[in-house]
């Protein structure tokens, strides 16, 4: 395509903004053009004015192709304040209910994908204090599931499952026998949606303890996995150790119905303290713009991208941050 893609670029904190530029330049070189606009948006920013995402900006970003995210979090900023000012209300206003993680170890015979349930579970901030700061403090966290929200994440990974690129086999990962709630939700839409819109595909279930125990011994067993966000979140930063490091783990914030944009970002943080060394790996954050191409409809530029980015991955391509974008970007 001769496409122009408009796209908000949150290079972030720390070695966000060293990775996102290898990013963009692999981007270029793979022939695709991008029309960036910047946001100074993260730790940084909060602790010199306050600011984390105001609303105008949500109102820009509703107007975009894509968001492009490095690294985001500083020393000195509380936990959660960036988390969930800015990360988690950018998932909530922008409905990016999926959260598409790929874990590719050619090797070794990995190849899988995790999709995570992106708005909902314990993330949706139900809970509070009672008494608190005194010796009879209690604190409550809800996990809150609806039947849409379930449902439009388990269908997603089915139609994923069944794409040619994939093994068409589906596994659900939950703990049903304790969260007998959310799990009994969790497992009735799995096995409803599958009976009614996808027999044909294979399923399995695992408990998320089992999982882990898999992850680790038997990754090769996956194709792909559904599961809620909180489980999500932790599978995924296994599913990075045990496919060369998360420094290669690439994800997306995705909107399927693209009612907005979707948002690309390496899973990996911010890395303070190797922060302006040029030092971290920018693959994640490349590997991460070709899942971007791929939503924007440049299957053929990302493809191209991964196949550099192997290279990388293989060890073969080593080097400093900026040596190691210019050698994937010399491969296209």
């Amino acid at each position: 395509m001769a496409s122009t893609y408009r796209v908000g670029v949150v290079r972030g904190d720390g070695i966000g903004l060293e990775v996102i530029d290898e990013g963009l330049k692999v981007i270029e070189a793979a022939g695709v053009t991008l029309d960036t606009i910047d946001y100074d948006l993260g730790g940084a920013r909060y602790l010199r004015d306050g600011t984390i995402l105001p609303d105008s900006v949500l109102d820009e970003w509703r107007g975009l192709d894509a968001i492009y995210l490095g690294a985001v979090g500083t020393p000195g900023v509380p936990p959660g304040v960036i988390e969930r000012g800015l990360l988690l209300k950018m998932r909530f206003e922008l409905d990016l209910f999926v959260n598409q993680r790929p874990f590719v170890d050619a090797a070794k015979g990995i190849d899988f994908i995790v999709i995570r349930e992106n708005t909902e579970g314990t993330y949706a901030g139900e809970g509070g204090f009672l008494r608190k700061g005194t010796p009879h403090e209690v604190a409550t966290q809800g996990s809150v599931n609806t039947r849409m929200g379930v449902e439009r994440c388990v269908r997603y990974a089915f139609d994923l499952a069944r794409t040619p690129a994939r093994r068409g086999h589906l596994t659900m990962v939950h703990k049903t026998n304790v969260l007998t709630f959310a799990g009994d939700l969790w497992e009735r839409t799995f096995n409803e949606v599958h009976a009614a819109d996808y027999a044909e595909v294979p399923t399995a279930y695992n408990h998320v303890d089992a999982a882990c125990i898999y992850f680790v011994e038997d990754p090769q067993r996956y194709d792909v996995i559904v599961t809620d966000n909180l489980f999500g979140d932790i599978l995924t930063d296994l599913g990075g150790a045990v496919t060369g490091g998360i420094g290669f783990a690439a994800s997306g914030n995705l909107n399927p119905a693209r009612t907005g944009p979707s948002m690309f970002e390496p899973v990996h943080g911010s890395a303070p303290d190797i922060a302006g060394q040029n030092k971290a790996n920018p693959t994640a954050a490349i590997l991460s713009g070709a899942m971007m191409l791929d939503f924007l409809g440049e299957p053929a530029a990302a493809d191209r991208i991964r196949a550099a980015c192997a290279a990388s991955m293989s060890g073969e391509i080593t080097g400093s941050t900026t040596s190691v974008g210019e050698q994937i970007a010399a491969r296209l």
